[in-house]
C-alpha cells in the first residue's frame, strides 16, 4: 500500500467535495494558506498514484499540485 498527500491549488472553494469522488481518496478537506485542499490518497503501487494526480490535474480550477509520498 503506497500513501500519499497531494495539495491541491484551486480557484474553486468547494474543491474538497469534488475531490473525495475520485477512486483511491480516502479523504479530502479544505485547507487555509498556500493550497486550498489536502487530499489523501491510498493506492496498491506507486504508477497508481500517478494516475490519481493526473484525474485531479485535469479537474476544472485546479492551478496546481503537489505530491508527497509517504516514506516507510
Amino acid at each position: 500500500m503506497v500513501r500519499a498527500i497531494i495539495l491541491v491549488k484551486s480557484r474553486k472553494k468547494l474543491i474538497a467535495a469534488r475531490l473525495r469522488k475520485i477512486k483511491s481518496v480516502s479523504d479530502s478537506f479544505p485547507t487555509s494558506g498556500q493550497f486550498d485542499a489536502v487530499v489523501m490518497i491510498e493506492v496498491d503501487e506507486l504508477s497508481h498514484l500517478k494516475d490519481v494526480a493526473y484525474q485531479i490535474q485535469t479537474i476544472g480550477g485546479v492551478e496546481r499540485t503537489e505530491t508527497m509520498v509517504e516514506v516507510q
